[in-house]
């Protein structure tokens, strides 16, 4: 095996197990959301996981169920939208902005 190419099999190890070590720590990453004014919160963490969804009792009205299912959905969206952004942004730094499909 040439050097060159032995190098570049060394570099691609060491991004697989830094990209290994990444979605590992993404289930500790976490993200919070807060929608209607303050009316419905959602947690997430990196795995895409629900933590925790806090409503307040005056976003609860049983005469506009479809207003707080929308708030709930728009909280989680949001929440998992910026915790994926920065594990993106980390997965950028150790591929140095390749694209790899199926990585985060």
């Amino acid at each position: 095996m040439s050097k060159g190419l032995a190098q570049i099999m060394k570099q691609a190890q060491m991004m697989q197990q830094k990209m290994a070590r990444l979605q590992e720590e993404a289930a500790q990453k976490t993200a919070e959301a807060t929608v209607g004014g303050g009316a419905v919160t959602a947690v997430v963490n990196g795995k895409n996981q629900i933590l925790s969804l806090t409503i307040k009792k005056e976003a609860v009205d049983p005469d506009d169920v479809e207003m707080l299912q929308d708030l709930v959905v728009s909280a989680i969206n949001e929440a998992l939208k910026k915790v994926q952004t920065e594990l993106s942004a980390e997965m950028s730094k150790i591929t140095g902005g390749l694209s790899i499909p199926g990585i985060i």
